[in-house]
């Protein structure tokens, strides 16, 4: 039996125009895929720790605000459906990931998803999170005029199997200025700059599938990602600790942003 949209993903409704989605934040690999996995990857070490507690101060700017139960190695929320790379040319992890962000395989020997398991999990849980994540935006649309999208990541600091060296702090992707109008791309890369964290726009990050579906300006949504490097607010080895103090430092930041989203107007 197929799990439920609600055993698949939490939402907690606001009634402003923004809407927060957390797609790699889930932990759990269901019981009976358990098997097929390599020890080491029931850890799910390549989570977004800890971004819902991060993001906390959501709930009171009355955003709507999508929580996934299930992990990332079950299936990448932020892929496309047909699994079309997202960065032509680099390493790019799949809609059912079968590599550790080092490259190495998650699974055991010949235990890994074939095109059929692939499509099950597609449809038990990639749909339900995107029919989720559709239906809140078309919500705060019909509410505001328009919707306002923030996809929030984090990722460890150095992944060569990723990327050179070290990344920025703070990595805003707008898909390259298509996913929002200009002004926000320019106020958002503006608070940015005012800070002391590194950072880019547009850079090795762009915006996953969900920045890049989901921002269609010209239809009145408005979608940006932030993928930040986790060493800004918890541990980047394990246990992964939250680090109380880090977070303090980048919080008013986050806050700043997404004020600065509640504030602007479409043009």
């Amino acid at each position: 039996m197929s799990p439920s949209t609600e055993d698949v993903v939490s939402i907690r409704r606001g009634s402003s125009p923004l809407v927060l989605s957390l797609p790699h934040v889930g932990t759990e690999i269901p019981a009976e895929l358990r098997p097929a996995y390599a020890p080491r990857a029931l850890t799910v070490e390549d989570t977004d720790w800890h971004l819902e507690r991060l993001y906390g101060f959501a709930d009171a700017l009355d955003a709507t605000v999508l929580v996934p139960r299930y992990s990332r190695y079950v299936i990448d929320l932020n892929r496309p459906p047909d699994d079309t790379p997202m960065y032509p040319g680099a390493s790019n992890t799949e809609l059912c990931p079968t590599r550790f962000f080092n490259g190495e395989s998650l699974y055991l020997p010949g235990r890994a998803p074939d095109a059929t398991e692939a499509a099950r999990r597609r449809d038990a849980y990639w749909r339900p999170y995107h029919d989720t994540l559709w239906a809140a935006l078309a919500e705060a649309k019909a509410r505001h005029g328009y919707a306002l999208l923030w996809d929030g990541h984090s990722i460890r600091s150095e992944i060569p199997w990723l990327f050179d060296g070290k990344l920025p702090d703070l990595n805003l992707g707008t898909a390259s200025g298509a996913s929002c109008a200009p002004t926000l791309r320019e106020q958002l890369a503006a608070c940015l700059q005012t800070s002391a964290y590194s950072h880019a726009v547009d850079g090795r990050f762009k915006g996953g599938y969900i920045t890049r579906h989901y921002g269609r300006p010209d239809d009145s949504v408005h979608a940006v990602q932030m993928e930040m490097c986790q060493l800004l607010y918890m541990q980047e080895v394990p246990p992964f600790a939250y680090d109380e103090t880090r977070a303090a430092t980048v919080l008013p930041l986050l806050r700043d942003m997404l004020h600065l989203m509640l504030d602007w107007r479409p043009q």
